[in-house]
């Protein structure tokens, strides 16, 4: 196993060496979980998840009901920024479906993934779970997590120096690019969605290709029947651009910057998810804006826990942390970014030196 070597994670690698040769250190977990269980923070939040599916289901239905009265107005594009922070929640709420934290049944998770997921912003809910599922087994794992695949972006300097095509073009200048490729992920959501149909390995293809173009067509037909071509492309536009950022905002501050790690050595499950994640600190407005990925290291412990448990249970977390001497990582919103920007621009040199020679 090799780390990156960033000087921001070189002082976890004493943690990382303890994590993998101290006798028993996989019950590290158990003991965390006992006590997080003993405070009833595992338990179902029904009414919780009543209102705010209700409450983001009511946004989403205002947010469409205001484009109707409006009618053909450059206003629209005020709607069109609302809407996209709109399919933000939609998409959050989809994740906390797939994680099952909202019902205890995989069917009746599945049924409401589908339709926040599918229908209600075009991303599919089976392709996600696949990549997600993937994602929490091995964080930060160059070879095993798609997260940290290198694709447009690069995430360690070994895969900057290998980089081809698009990655080894833009990688050079990857931090100063991140946040205008942001603007695309709206857009890439639904390509990679309809990508994803083609795979045998995906169930339910038909009902999944179903729903994603029932919401394409939906979307698309009400606004080229209700604007003028013009504004239509503009709403567009914006709506998918500020969706991919607002999407991008709640998952970069998460695992960017933090340690990434290649061959087939394992951490124990503990280490191996706290080591790798990073939390955000804020107040209630961050909670909700963030969909509780903000507490992105008490998520990857427990994934099904419901999102208004995980305050409660950082208190729980840190602390146990700091009793077995594991590195916990929290840091301010805006200073997640300058983390994940310093992490990118730095990997990146290999790249800029190849160009330089």
């Amino acid at each position: 196993m090799t780390t990156s070597p960033d000087a921001s994670v070189a002082t976890r690698r004493s943690a990382l060496d303890a994590g993998t040769s101290r006798p028993g250190a996989g019950s590290d977990f158990a003991v965390l979980s006992r006590r997080i269980a003993g405070a009833g923070l595992l338990k179902r939040r029904p009414g919780y998840y009543t209102v705010r599916l209700g409450l983001v289901a009511g946004l989403f239905a205002a947010g469409w009901g205001a484009f109707l009265v409006l009618g053909d107005s450059w206003w629209q594009l005020a709607v069109a920024a609302f809407l996209a922070l709109v399919f933000g929640q939609v998409a959050l709420v989809a994740h906390d479906l797939a994680h099952r934290q909202v019902f205890r049944r995989r069917r009746h998770s599945e049924i409401g993934g589908r339709l926040f997921g599918n229908l209600g912003v075009g991303m599919s809910y089976g392709w996600w779970m696949n990549k997600h599922t993937r994602h929490h087994a091995h964080p930060n794992h160059e070879e095993l997590d798609p997260d940290v695949a290198p694709d447009i972006l690069v995430w360690s300097a070994g895969q900057a120096r290998a980089s081809r095509g698009l990655a080894r073009l833009l990688g050079g200048h990857q931090a100063l690019l991140f946040f205008p490729l942001l603007t695309l992920e709206g857009f890439n959501l639904h390509v990679a969605s309809l990508r994803a149909l083609r795979s045998p390995s995906m169930r339910n293809r038909l009902l999944e290709g179903a729903l994603l173009l029932a919401h394409i067509a939906a979307v698309v037909s009400a606004v080229f029947l209700v604007l003028s071509p013009g504004k239509a492309v503009a709403f567009l536009a914006v709506n998918q651009c500020l969706f991919g950022v607002y999407l991008g905002c709640t998952f970069a501050p998460n695992h960017k910057g933090m340690p990434t790690f290649t061959g087939d050595q394992q951490l124990d499950f503990l280490r191996r998810q706290v080591l790798t994640s990073r939390n955000v600190r804020g107040g209630r407005f961050t909670d909700v804006m963030l969909g509780g990925l903000n507490y992105q290291i008490e998520h990857h412990l427990f994934p099904s826990m419901p999102t208004v448990h995980l305050r409660r249970a950082q208190v729980i977390v840190r602390q146990y942390c700091a009793e077995i001497g594991v590195p916990y990582h929290e840091t301010g919103l805006l200073q997640s970014y300058r983390e994940a920007l310093t992490h990118m621009h730095r990997v990146g040199e290999p790249i800029r030196r190849q160009r330089r020679a």
